[in-house]
């Protein structure tokens, strides 16, 4: 029986905390990490794991429907942190560009060789206005795998000193 059930929406999230907790040291041996494939089924996954302990990452713009199925549960005592679930402002790919910083990502994707891809992007009419953070969000999700694929790279580019991303953080202290 494991220790805990994380719970969390997708690839990137999965991706993100196994890079963290390696980071760490944190083992996530006994820890069954299951990616939902969205948080709307976050109440199923909760059923079939009834009498578990639970914990879990979701975006923040989610937090009412967490809350929710949470409640209907049984499984919310207090705050959703008490709960052993954090929040993600305003989601994972938010929490590891601010982490990282724009000139930290945009290293990291010069070295996966896809830097050509992010200036076109930006060349972009709808892309022209918008900030260097909210390019770099964008560019995360314009492939297949790429969130799960940055998620990974973007917790391996913290530098040796830096916090990392709290929700993050929260959620392997939590199981």
């Amino acid at each position: 029986m494991p220790r805990a059930v994380v719970l969390v929406e997708g690839a990137s999230d999965a991706a993100a905390l196994t890079a963290l907790a390696t980071r760490l040291r944190v083992s996530l041996a006994d820890v069954d990490l299951v990616a939902m494939g969205g948080v709307t089924n976050l109440g199923r996954y909760l059923e079939r794991h009834r009498g578990d302990r639970v914990a879990g990452l979701y975006d923040a713009g989610e937090e009412r429907f967490v809350r929710r199925t949470l409640e209907r549960a049984g499984l919310l005592p207090g705050s959703l942190e008490a709960a052993g679930f954090f929040a993600c402002v305003p989601d994972l790919e938010g929490e590891l560009i601010r982490a990282v910083g724009v000139a930290g990502v945009e290293r990291v994707i010069a070295a996966e060789g896809e830097l050509a891809s992010l200036r076109i992007l930006r060349r972009q009419p709808a892309q022209r206005h918008r900030t260097p953070e909210e390019q770099l969000h964008r560019f995360m999700g314009t492939r297949s795998q790429r969130k799960a694929r940055y998620a990974r790279l973007l917790v391996e580019a913290l530098p040796p000193d830096a916090v990392p991303p709290r929700p993050l953080a929260g959620l392997l202290a939590a199981v």
